[in-house]
């Protein structure tokens, strides 16, 4: 008989001795249960990445992004408003917006010609003269929470909760503050797919300071492994190294350069990657149970050097070839031990300790079926009234 999803959360202790933790168990890659509450938990309730500030920095220019299998809106409003609504017209739910960024002087649904202001507001119901109990007023664009910070664009779906300065911490907005990204200048945006469960790529990129010197020869060449070192804060874990000139692969050395390279972790599934004068980001997008999108757009300051403003990493085809192993290995066997090297350990244990904290809490005693209500509610209300 198949274990509760109330049983598969409780078969994880995140409360054990570092020496003693493990991974998470293999039913959380590869349960549909639990991407399913990963959808209405971490998902939901995080602040995520769907764009950069300068992408709607002018009225009318808007991104579009989907989280959590909800389409969302993102647009600067005439008043210089920068405000995030579900795509979705109060009409028959199509997609008002369908283009993944640029700029309108309203917002009119493809559909039935609904329009509505950059405001979000209901201005255009064609051949609805007469209708009875119609309330324009009632049925603008469902709004989400959104908030610029740095040089990118946040949102949160569900209500409430911490706001994105207390969900990031004190100790990481400084952090931050102090290594002036207000310099940095997009470049390019890559994309990849890899066949893994979004956590393995986490996973992944948390225990670099173990796996580097094995996989990555290159960037290996570049990085004092003996001084490398690994912070954890509430919602963050950064990795960070000296980066050493001598001795340095050629094409690695030419493009990561500086005192020390950073690598910061957010909570959930945000990367951002910094060495002198270039800066890329990993958000990590769950497809499905075994596929995983990484959106890499790169950036670099003014002062970099034509070579190194299109910065990127070399490594990508071994990568997914691990990811893709280590996704089926966990499939058969489970997690493994933390605690092989301890600076590791100690930044995966800290994601599995907030991840399990994130799903134990929605998990009621007779399992998900009648949770979640008060998004489907919020949908319910959001279009097929007329």
């Amino acid at each position: 008989m198949e274990d509760s999803i109330k049983q598969v959360i409780e078969s994880y202790n995140p409360n054990a001795p570092l020496a003693e933790a493990w991974t998470i168990p293999a039913a959380w890659y590869v349960d549909p249960r639990i991407m399913e509450l990963e959808r209405r938990t971490v998902f939901s309730r995080s602040w995520q990445l769907v764009g950069r500030a300068e992408q709607v920095r002018r009225p009318g220019q808007y991104v579009t992004w989907e989280l959590a299998g909800e389409p969302l809106l993102v647009v600067r409003g005439d008043d210089q408003v920068l405000r995030g609504f579900f795509n979705v017209c109060r009409h028959h739910a199509a997609a008002v917006v369908t283009a993944a960024e640029g700029v309108t002087r309203n917002l009119r649904c493809p559909y039935h010609g609904w329009t509505y202001s950059l405001e979000g507001e209901l201005r255009g119901t064609p051949d609805f003269t007469g209708v009875c109990d119609f309330d324009r007023a009632a049925n603008g664009l469902a709004p989400v929470e959104t908030v610029v910070w740095e040089n990118w664009v946040f949102v949160k779906l569900d209500r409430g909760g911490p706001s994105l300065e207390n969900f990031l911490g004190a100790d990481l907005i400084s952090r931050m503050r102090g290594l002036d990204l207000s310099d940095f200048n997009w470049t390019e945006r890559r994309r990849y797919a890899l066949d893994c469960n979004w956590k393995v790529f986490v996973d992944n990129y948390l225990d670099g300071g173990y796996h580097v010197p094995y996989l990555h020869k290159g960037l290996d060449s570049v990085l004092d492994y003996g001084n490398y070192t690994i912070e954890t804060g509430e919602r963050f874990c950064l990795q960070s190294s000296p980066v050493a000139a001598k001795g340095a692969e050629a094409q690695t050395g030419a493009v990561r350069k500086g005192d020390r390279a950073h690598y910061y972790w957010l909570y959930p599934n945000f990367m951002i990657n910094m060495y002198e004068g270039v800066m890329d980001t990993n958000l990590v997008i769950p497809l499905g149970i075994d596929r995983t999108e990484v959106s890499r757009p790169a950036s670099a300051t003014s002062r970099a050097s034509p070579s190194r403003s299109g910065f990127r990493m070399k490594t990508w085809r071994s990568a997914n070839r691990f990811n893709a192993a280590s996704s089926r290995a966990r499939t058969r066997r489970g997690g493994s031990l933390c605690g092989a090297n301890r600076e590791s350990a100690f930044s995966i244990n800290s994601f599995t300790r907030i991840y399990e904290r994130t799903l134990s809490v929605q998990v009621a005693p007779n399992d998900l079926s009648t949770q979640n209500q008060n998004n489907v509610e919020l949908r319910s209300s959001n279009s097929e009234r007329y």
